[in-house]
């Protein structure tokens, strides 16, 4: 009983070998192709369970996700001779299992190796076309357009693999360039800054010239009238004075003389020395004025 037992379980463990052997599964996120003797006869193979014959087939899975390439930084020479340090990455994706695995042998280091100089070609030629201006201000999107094309084209030719994405994660400048190119864009902006200050003191002069004359021209303009109004006054005032005159000659000529003793003896110290017979005394000797 023992010994049929021990039969049993070997049989059971053989069995069970030769199943694990002969079934194989597919997960969602893979493709497989099945190869006999190292030739392949069945290619695409679906997610879900399959078997195959142990020893006679062989089966490689192949990771269907899309995959991240990151390129290491290089140096491209642009359309005006500047150098640049520039860092990218790559995405891309297994479309065509059968040629992957003829490019690559299934190995994804081997494909890395075969992407990143395509990857640095495509970067080169595309950097080599446009100014660094362009390459500053232009959108990465419409960068990196061509090179992702052309990119994507050679792969699927040779590898069977789509190119997802590419992007540029930074473009930086050399060190031994960084400098001058900070003291150009520096003397750039000091030009611009002379010429808005100059603008500035031309507008400011004319701004001052068109006060100061039409200050001048206010001035004038016052002193005009008021010259006009004072000519005005005087003239009133003669013909009201004449006219004054003209009624009582004598009153007004009474006023004037004191007036005249006013202004002549107006402190205690005025000493003045003149005929006492003066037309000046007139009226002290005479209310009337008469001699």
């Amino acid at each position: 009983m023992h010994a049929r037992s021990m039969v049993a379980l070997t049989i059971l463990a053989g069995l069970a070998l030769l199943a694990s052997s002969s079934l194989y599964v597919v997960k969602e996120t893979q493709t497989g192709i099945r190869l006999q003797f190292g030739k392949i006869v069945e290619t695409d193979i679906g997610a879900g369970l399959h078997m195959k014959i142990p020893v006679y087939n062989t089966v490689r899975l192949f990771d269907t996700r899309v995959q991240t390439l990151d390129t290491r930084p290089s140096r491209y020479l642009t359309g005006d001779r500047k150098g640049v340090i520039v860092d990218s990455f790559v995405k891309w994706r297994i479309v065509d299992v059968t040629r992957f695995y003829q490019a690559t042998s299934g190995d994804q280091q081997v494909a890395a190796s075969l992407i990143a100089p395509r990857v640095d070609q495509a970067l080169r030629n595309e950097f080599g076309r446009r100014s660094l201006q362009e390459i500053v201000s232009e959108q990465r999107d419409e960068l990196m357009a061509g090179p992702m094309v052309t990119l994507n084209r050679a792969l699927a030719e040779e590898m069977g693999i789509a190119v997802i994405d590419m992007r540029v994660k930074r473009i930086e400048l050399p060190t031994e360039v960084t400098a001058s190119v900070y003291e150009r864009m520096r003397s750039e902006r000091q030009r611009e800054a002379r010429e808005y200050r100059a603008q500035g003191q031309e507008e400011g002069e004319r701004i001052r010239a068109r006060a100061d004359r039409a200050r001048e021209v206010l001035l004038a303009e016052a002193q005009r009238d008021s010259e006009i109004m004072r000519g005005e006054g005087d003239a009133i005032a003669t013909r009201t004075y004449a006219a004054a005159f003209g009624q009582d000659p004598e009153f007004f000529s009474f006023l004037r003389s004191t007036q005249a003793y006013q202004a002549a003896f107006n402190s205690p110290d005025d000493l003045i020395v003149v005929s006492p017979r003066s037309e000046f005394f007139r009226f002290l000797d005479n209310s009337s004025g008469r001699q």
